[in-house]
């Protein structure tokens, strides 16, 4: 993990969502051209126990965009992004996420 390009203060460095870069990143991994970038988007206020929400950027070089979201609640189903739907990646990827989870690159 953390082996992809730390975001920093940089004022182009944005979320797919349109935020900095810096809110709520968790850490980052690669596959192939692909760096995947996790972010904690807090809990959802209207459900109890807090639920937490996830934002999933991938970059190849085109810039970030969603890959998927999804949260902490085990019967939640992540959300993917059209082309990323059914991709065989998918597996591995939420694998990579919930060990980013457990152990954040925030350092």
């Amino acid at each position: 993990m953390g082996n992809g390009v730390r975001p920093d203060k940089d004022p182009y460095n944005f979320r797919s969502d349109g935020k900095p870069g810096v809110d709520g990143y968790l850490g980052d991994f690669r596959r192939g051209p692909a760096v995947f970038t996790l972010y904690s988007l807090g809990s959802q206020p209207g459900r109890t126990p807090k639920i937490i929400d996830y934002l999933l950027d991938v970059d190849d070089g085109a810039g970030a965009r969603e890959c998927c979201r999804f949260t902490d609640d085990p019967e939640d189903v992540p959300e993917w992004a059209t082309a990323w739907r059914r991709d065989p990646w998918c597996p591995w990827i939420l694998e990579q996420c919930r060990a980013l989870i457990a152990e954040p690159d925030t350092a």
